[in-house]
């Protein structure tokens, strides 16, 4: 069994912990399994190499694809790069999970889901299993997109909608299809590791930014104009309660320079963290008072352990996240004012462990579950 884990990355701590939360349960279900992944330039090879991974390698660029040649390759010659060199072809993989998170829709290139069809139709072809795992799909409005996904989506064996947007942009290409679920963000059963060095947590408001924020994927255009008012006010309502606000870089560069210039505004006297182990970044946030974050991922880590957090938007999957979790109104929009974030901060501390808000956390940990049990079931 050749597993490829599809999507993966280590420099968005999210796309990170889905990684490890796909490889605790193949441990757990299929111990004999081989991981493959592909290199991307965020998933560099000493990172895969950590993991165990085999490396994948991609015939494709840009809109030239020729990994059909792995099938023609000899096995005697596949057989000799996996032993000699560890690389591993499309051909030798049994299954694929694509743990892309949010890869395929109109905020992205069509060229992604041209590739996409093609390795598809490709994987069925030759018997492999193609499963989506939970992610944010769409919408879907160009036409090539369209023609192409409603083609080869019938053929994956498992497309999991991470909420019901994804989940309508989905069966409005294919219908009520057998192969359509939706279960929630599986990451919720990961447990977090609280790093040494973070310590009086609940003295601490997490401000947890997202270059997206500010890019020209979010088209909620005042978020460019406001966003970093909101941010520098968010330090303002934390101090004023007699909290430490810390600025934690949950992926790369962009969202570091974002932390730099909040805490230039702050004169420089705020705590920034940039932990790369994705499992403390999780335990960091469930150790906190309270998170202020425009990750997706950061967000799911709060809500799942009860941490109070305040959202903001940049794709249909934040509202869906906190309508599912019922904390709709702890997702602000641009032109909150900073009397308003307060209170906005008052209402997550109340909300967070409410009791409707505790029963629904512990049903989509549940269905995390399932989802996994119905993994096993198209495997076998």
């Amino acid at each position: 069994m050749m597993i490829e884990i599809k999507g993966s990355q280590f420099v968005n701590k999210g796309a990170e912990l889905m990684v490890h939360a796909v490889i605790q349960q193949i441990k757990q279900r299929w111990p004999e399994a081989e991981l493959v992944m592909a290199a991307n330039p965020n998933s560099p090879y000493v990172e895969r190499a950590k993991l165990g991974a085999y490396q994948k390698l991609s015939l494709r660029k840009n809109i030239v694809d020729l990994n059909i040649i792995s099938y023609k390759l000899p096995k005697k010659f596949r057989h000799w790069l996996k032993h000699k060199w560890g690389i591993i072809t499309e051909a030798d993989i049994t299954h694929v999970f694509d743990a892309s998170g949010f890869a395929y829709g109109d905020q992205w290139g069509s060229l992604t889901i041209k590739a996409l069809a093609g390795e598809i139709s490709r994987s069925k072809a030759h018997g492999q299993t193609y499963i989506f795992l939970p992610q944010a799909l769409g919408p879907f409005t160009r036409t090539k997109d369209v023609s192409y996904l409603k083609r080869v989506l019938p053929e994956a064996d498992l497309i999991c909608a991470r909420e019901d947007s994804s989940f309508k942009h989905v069966r409005d290409l294919i219908g009520d299809s057998p192969n359509l679920y939706k279960f929630p963000d599986f990451t919720n059963l990961v447990k977090g590791v609280l790093p040494e060095y973070f310590v009086d947590g609940q003295d601490k408001v997490l401000i947890i930014p997202n270059s997206n924020m500010i890019s020209s994927r979010n088209n909620h255009s005042a978020w460019k104009e406001n966003y970093l008012r909101v941010l520098n006010e968010a330090v303002s309502v934390v101090e004023s309660r007699g909290l430490k606000a810390v600025l934690l870089n949950h992926e790369g560069t962009g969202d570091g320079e974002i932390c730099d210039q909040v805490n230039q505004a702050a004169g420089g006297r705020l705590e920034l963290i940039h932990e790369p182990n994705p499992l403390k970044v999780k335990g960091i946030i469930g150790a906190s008072h309270a998170v202020i974050c425009s990750r997706f991922h950061g967000c799911v880590s709060a809500l799942s352990q009860g941490v109070p957090c305040i959202g903001t938007s940049w794709s249909h999957k934040y509202e869906r996240l906190y309508e599912e979790y019922l904390q709709s109104e702890c997702l602000i929009q641009p032109e909150i004012s900073k009397e308003d974030l307060s209170k906005t901060l008052d209402i997550a501390l109340e909300l967070s462990n409410g009791q409707a808000q505790v029963e629904v956390r512990n049903a989509m940990k549940t269905q995390s579950e399932d989802l996994w049990q119905v993994v096993s079931n198209k495997l076998i």
